[in-house]
């Protein structure tokens, strides 16, 4: 199975591999299995690397610096290219933050360990990694790692072990198993490691190594061999989406189906192999290698700069550029070094591929160690990356993990003759509310008390960790002892109902995944809370989340400044809005009606004009990310606890 020659079929196969991922990541629905392709990557280069190893190792001619060499002259140079291009467009577009942790990821990936990096951040679905240029580089890390290590393996098992390829298969199963036991527990492992995904290598790598049959297979065997595998590659491609389990037992349909047509294909001319043959197929397959280097970044880039997200005719235009620069990649980078025009001798590409690679790593380190250079920011750019910093009075205010006493609290404009009666009490979300809570304490001319511990809700439940049910327990008895006549509760309420829409779910009072449970738990340890306040003979305003934006929509602010872009009307609708915040909605509004001394308040009417949860207002950004209110947007709030200074309501 190993003497194959030129086939085009092979390179029709590298184009069904690389459309589908581009137009998945476009964010094409009817490819919602697009992700698939990497893994039809997979099988493709175990079963030629191996049919390498395979011939020259058996002949006695096997070097591995040789081998070695091939590989830095077909990996590095777009590689290196299109890693210093990202950098520079990161340099030109990103926030300080966003470019150190892409300095990171060049460093990393120019050791041929990303993969590394990613298995211990955001998940490969999550939004989060949408914001990462670089994120695609995980299975160019997992080909490196495996070319380093298989060509010693193969030359161990073909120069001494008798039945090798039993080997082979059995490290084959042993990975699959692996990829099946992590699946569930440790999905990013599974995901990104190289021992969880060798068994798609090994599957063409086995492919690679058959012994040549006897008998000549029949046409009929081969002919449905690969129309059954063109047929897996493509129902996974359009079947499959971010909720399948992956990649898990799932991966078997689009790696078999590779393997088949592969298999098929090297027996004769078959329907499938000559579908692949096509000469556009074929002309895709050869800018594969760059066009899958090329289409994440621009991707990212190009939703870094949009408003409302990549549209249909604006991804077909970002494609095309995505195209246009695999070409000319392949045409004036991958040729020229793979014709030997370029370095031509083996000692030469290697010194020249680690050379660029460790100049890669110094630049990626720099980059991080000067936490992404935010000198770079100037004007509204640098305005809108202010806005995301904490200030140093709303972190005096706040308990955070690393506090040991939780005697902390804020007294905001305080004067002595006049005692603080009011109080606001929640999460990092009230802390937020500080510019807020002075404004109008100044105009009020009223002190107020500030109690608030990061992720932490002001409700009465057992679910809460133990240090949050004792701060909690330690500013009930405050409200008692300082006569609190008006509490203002503040939180992330569906944080702790929902968890977050780009990760963990199980978020204190959703345990189980169980939505309804969830929202069971909330409105039980809310009610108590607030029937706590009022036995104390407390008022009650309950307030209502701000708007949640998308992850990544705050950064658009900076990259969107940086090219004099506007961004009005970048944010959240308001109908999405109101459809995350309907339990609670729903919920404060029965305690409100069952009770005249619960109050609602209601950020929205002042933060969604129109159809649009605004992320910035003439010219300011309303958050300091997703969630959490900035300065200004907190302090344009103000007007609305004017009632709760004024003790308005009393009973």
């Amino acid at each position: 199975m190993h003497t194959f020659g030129n086939r085009r079929d092979i390179d029709g196969l590298r184009a069904l591999a690389v459309i589908p991922v581009v137009l998945f990541h476009f964010g094409f629905s009817t490819f919602s299995g697009g992700f698939v392709g990497v893994d039809v990557f997979f099988v493709i280069s175990g079963f030629l690397i191996t049919s390498i190893l395979f011939r020259e190792i058996g002949a006695q001619r096997f070097s591995f610096v040789d081998f070695w060499a091939r590989r830095a002259r077909r990996i590095i140079p777009a590689l290196s290219v299109v890693l210093l291009a990202t950098l520079a467009l990161g340099w030109l577009l990103l926030t300080a933050k966003d470019f150190s942790e892409l300095g990171r990821t060049v460093r990393y990936q120019s050791l041929f360990i990303s993969n590394i990096l990613f298995m211990r951040e955001d998940g490969y679905f999550q939004p989060a990694s949408e914001l990462k240029p670089l994120l695609h580089t995980w299975s160019l890390a997992v080909e490196e790692q495996y070319y380093i290590f298989f060509p010693l393996l193969m030359v161990l098992l073909m120069r001494h072990v008798r039945h090798w390829r039993w080997m082979l298969f059995a490290m084959l199963l042993v990975s699959f198993g692996l990829n099946i036991a992590y699946i569930d527990r440790k999905p990013d492992v599974a995901f990104f490691s190289l021992p969880t995904r060798a068994w798609e290598l090994l599957c063409g790598a086995m492919l690679a190594v058959l012994p040549a049959s006897k008998q000549a297979v029949r046409p009929w065997l081969y002919q449905s061999v690969g129309v059954a595998g063109l047929m897996a590659v493509l129902v996974a491609v359009f079947t499959f989406d971010k909720a399948t389990v992956f990649p898990g037992w799932a991966a078997l349909l689009p790696v078999l189906g590779a393997t088949a047509l592969i298999w098929s294909g090297g027996h004769g001319s078959t329907w499938s192999g000559q579908v692949l043959s096509a000469r556009a197929l074929v002309w895709i397959g050869l800018l594969s290698y760059s066009l899958y280097l090329w289409h994440w970044p621009v991707y990212v880039y190009a939703n870094a700069i949009s408003i409302d997200g990549i549209q249909p005719l604006e991804a077909a235009g970002w494609m095309l550029l995505a195209l246009g620069l695999a070409w000319l990649s392949w045409r004036f980078v991958e040729l020229p070094f793979r014709e030997k025009r370029l370095l031509g001798g083996r000692k030469p590409v290697l010194l020249g591929g680690m050379l660029a690679m460790a100049a890669l790593a110094v630049t990626g380190s720099m980059v991080r160690s000067a936490d992404g250079f935010p000198q770079r920011l100037t004007g509204k750019a640098l305005e809108y990356a202010q806005s995301r910093e904490w200030r140093a009075g709303q972190l005096n205010c706040m308990l955070v993990t690393s506090d040991k006493e939780l005697d902390k609290a804020c007294l905001v404009g305080g004067h002595e003759e006049i005692p603080a009666t009011q109080m606001f009490w929640g999460d990092s979300h009230a802390a937020a509310l500080l510019p807020a809570i002075e404004s109008s304490a100044k105009r009020e001319g009223r002190p107020v008390w500030l109690y608030s511990m990061s992720a932490c809700p002001p409700v009465l439940s057992n679910d809460l960790r133990q240090r949050c049910k004792d701060f909690n327990e330690q500013t009930m008895e405050r409200v008692r002892s300082l006569q609190i006549k008006d509490v203002v509760l503040a939180s992330n309420w569906n944080l702790y109902i929902y968890g977050r829409e780009d990760g963990d779910k199980k978020v204190l009072l959703n345990q189980y995944d169980n939505t309804a449970q969830a929202e069971e738990r909330m409105a039980t340890a809310l009610k108590a809370r607030v029937a706590a306040l009022r036995e104390a003979g407390a008022q009650v305003w309950l307030f209502k989340e701000v708007p949640l934006q998308r992850k990544g929509t705050i950064d658009r602010l900076t990259s969107l400044a940086r090219i004099g872009r506007s961004a009005e009307g970048l944010g959240r609708s308001l109908e999405e809005h109101l459809a995350r915040q309907h339990f609670l909605n729903t919920l404060f509004e029965s305690m409100s009606a069952a009770d005249p001394g619960v109050h609602i308040i209601d950020p929205t009417p002042l933060m969604c004009v129109g159809q649009v949860c605004s992320i910035e207002v003439n010219g300011h950004s309303q958050y300091k990310d997703e969630d959490h209110l900035s300065d200004t947007g907190s302090a344009r709030l103000g007007p609305l606890f004017a009632p709760v200074l004024l003790g308005a309501n009393h009973n």
